[in-house]
């Protein structure tokens, strides 16, 4: 896909120093800003990003869901020790 971006002199001057210094290109630079940007906000980059998000998220549900359960299963005991 192609996009067109435009910017000032003095940052596209800037950019141009940069992908010199480091020996890339503009849309190396672009690439790997998008790419950092897209992490900041937790948007994953790639297939293998998401997987990965996806693997977090389910392990982080896990202590959750017992926890709920937990607390609901000692009410159960206490209530039943009341009754006896």
């Amino acid at each position: 896909m192609r996009k067109l971006i435009e910017f000032d002199d003095d940052t596209a001057d800037k950019l141009k120093q940069l992908g010199r210094d480091r020996m890339a290109t503009l849309q190396e630079l672009a690439d790997e800003a998008f790419a950092d940007l897209l992490k900041k906000h937790g948007i994953p980059i790639d297939l293998k990003d998401a997987l990965r998000k996806s693997a977090r998220l389910q392990e982080a549900a896990k202590p959750r869901e017992a926890a709920r359960q937990a607390p609901a299963t000692a009410k159960g005991a206490r209530s039943q020790g009341r009754k006896r």
